[in-house]
């Protein structure tokens, strides 16, 4: 009596070795959305440029990459979530569906949300902001700005007067297209809804500030840096920042 060798039936080659590549594949994808996902918590995002607000800096429809590793400062460009009242309801959905929106989220898209908004970091806590001086000029603790090189063009430094002085924990903002910008100034005489102070929400919380942005990176003929304006380096350091707002809507000694 013989043994009779057991016939076995094993795979074809190509199978496995597809099944093999897919698995790598799908590793490799999940693998990279992980880490798309980790550097747009911490790192830095893609936002879309929605209005005019910012303009000639930025255009309607640029993308711009904000870093959020670094402290903001005295003349950054930011971009901060509403830190409430500052969007209406139509401006504070989401632009694209579900499927757009998670890649957004992990970092694949631009974020389209439209609960950011993106201006000029102006005043930092305890600074004093106020326009304006006997030329026209916004200033700064005292020291006027020369916004000509960021400043829309045939724009006045602001429409309306005003001294403050930005309370801790927060910053004042306003975009360089200043007759089509809705930033602090619009909000000097806003009652708060939760009981504070009256003009609290014309100063965006720090807390509520994603990063800034330090590049703008498509359309490709539009690529550049964005940083801080020579002007802002005289700017004397800040007095001790108070607990409320100072705010006055009369322009400064002149």
């Amino acid at each position: 009596m013989t043994d009779t060798p057991t016939k076995t039936d094993p795979k074809p080659a190509h199978r496995s070795g597809f099944g093999a590549a897919a698995r790598e594949f799908v590793l490799i994808v999940v693998g990279a959305l992980i880490v798309s996902s980790i550097l747009r918590a911490f790192v830095g995002q893609m936002f879309i440029i929605p209005s005019e607000s910012m303009e000639n800096t930025l255009l309607v429809g640029d993308r711009v990459v904000v870093e959020k590793l670094t402290d903001v400062k005295r003349g950054d460009v930011v971009v901060f979530e509403d830190p409430g009242g500052w969007l209406g309801p139509e401006e504070s959905g989401q632009k694209r569906g579900s499927v757009g929106r998670f890649f957004e989220i992990v970092g694949l898209l631009p974020d389209s949300s439209h609960g950011h908004l993106i201006k000029r970091l102006i005043g930092m806590p305890g600074d004093k902001v106020a326009c304006c001086d006997s030329k026209g000029r916004l200033l700064v603790n005292g020291q006027p700005l020369d916004e000509t090189k960021y400043l829309y063009p045939g724009d006045a430094p602001s429409q309306m007067e005003f001294q403050v002085t930005v309370p801790a924990g927060r910053i004042f903002v306003m975009g360089d297209h200043r007759s089509a910008s809705g930033d602090s100034r619009v909000h000097l005489q806003d009652l708060d809804a939760n009981g504070g102070n009256q003009g609290d929400a014309a100063f965006v919380p720090l807390d509520k500030v994603t990063g800034r942005a330090i590049a703008i990176v498509w359309p490709a003929g539009r690529w550049s840096k964005l940083g801080v304006p020579d002007t802002f380096k005289a700017v004397p350091a800040p007095g001790p920042a108070p607990d409320k707002p100072s705010i006055s809507l009369t322009p400064p000694p002149k």
